[in-house]
């Protein structure tokens, strides 16, 4: 018996993909969106899907996501970050369907050295990551019945990402330098997706209570690394034997600023929704599996 129908934007992306690869093992009606069949930036598109399908929860994991190419292309970056989840906001108040909704850690500036919090400041330093507070905010305005996740370093087998980055990097070259002055927690999508749909099935099935739980929440894998640490992982579990020299960001200038810290906390997601989140190195050896099995790259 089906439970629950539920919306899934950015469907082609990571988390949307590694939602269609464990949709089959939930017993939910699944409506895959991409922006080519749902542009969440057109309201009157929204409003129509909504009205046509009855659906009960919603994960919003549409997002533009090139940090660096936001500066220069604030507009689009908005577009996408804030217009887009205010119509599903919109449309999910309107229909009472639960939102579900992915941020990012780079809502903090990383000038802390202990892992941060939901109660703590915010303080985004780029177009991207000012696009996502901004996000969060319009979100809770328009649909106050809505779960925000802030992830980090987020990889998998699927599109780019900086695990298969390294791994096509050390094909051309047997030295490779990697910043080691930014500190975060690798977060495999597999493990996201599958806490997203843990969390569903809590609250449809009312596990949970539901008016204490709306709001933000934090989901990484846990342990914490460096992007250094990270590359020399893959390399060992690969057993590559390139040579990978840390660097410091101001070594690998970009467009955008990079918080140097930004590990989340993890303690309020998994006391409310009582899940397990694996250590980030055991993730990182799935994904590497599956990327070995599938001959990705």
């Amino acid at each position: 018996m089906i439970k629950a129908n539920i919306l899934v934007t950015g469907a082609n992306g990571q988390l949307g993909q590694a939602l269609q690869k464990i949709a089959k093992n939930y017993p939910f009606s699944f409506h895959f969106a991409n922006a080519d069949t749902l542009d969440i930036t057109d309201s009157k598109a929204v409003a129509q899907l909504f009205d046509m399908k009855p659906f009960d929860f919603c994960i919003n994991a549409a997002a533009y996501t090139a940090v660096d190419k936001a500066e220069s292309e604030k507009l689009d970056c908005y577009e996408v970050n804030v217009l887009g989840v205010t119509n599903l906001a919109k449309a999910c108040l309107q229909h009472n369907v639960v939102c579900l909704h992915i941020s990012t850690d780079f809502v903090f500036d990383g000038q802390k050295s202990s892992p941060y919090t939901e109660e703590d400041q915010t303080n985004p330093i780029g177009v991207y990551a000012q696009s996502k507070l901004q996000g969060e905010r319009t979100l809770l305005k328009h649909q106050p019945k809505s779960l925000i996740l802030r992830t980090s370093w987020l990889y998998s087998e699927y599109r780019k990402n900086f695990v298969k980055t390294v791994l096509q990097l050390v094909k051309k070259q047997n030295k490779i330098r990697i910043v080691a002055d930014q500190i975060g927690s690798p977060t495999y999508a597999g493990d996201l997706a599958a806490a997203l749909l843990q969390i569903i099935e809590q609250i449809h099935e009312k596990e949970v209570e539901n008016q204490n739980i709306w709001g933000i929440y934090h989901y990484c894998n846990e342990g914490v690394a460096s992007w250094y640490d990270l590359a020399k992982a893959v390399l060992y579990m690969e057993s590559i034997p390139t040579t990978v020299t840390p660097i410091l960001s101001e070594d690998y200038p970009t467009p955008a600023q990079r918080p140097k810290y930004s590990v989340l906390n993890n303690h309020k997601i998994k006391d409310t929704f009582n899940l397990h989140i694996p250590y980030w190195r055991n993730s990182l050896q799935q994904c590497l599996g599956y990327l070995e099995e599938e001959e990705v790259y």
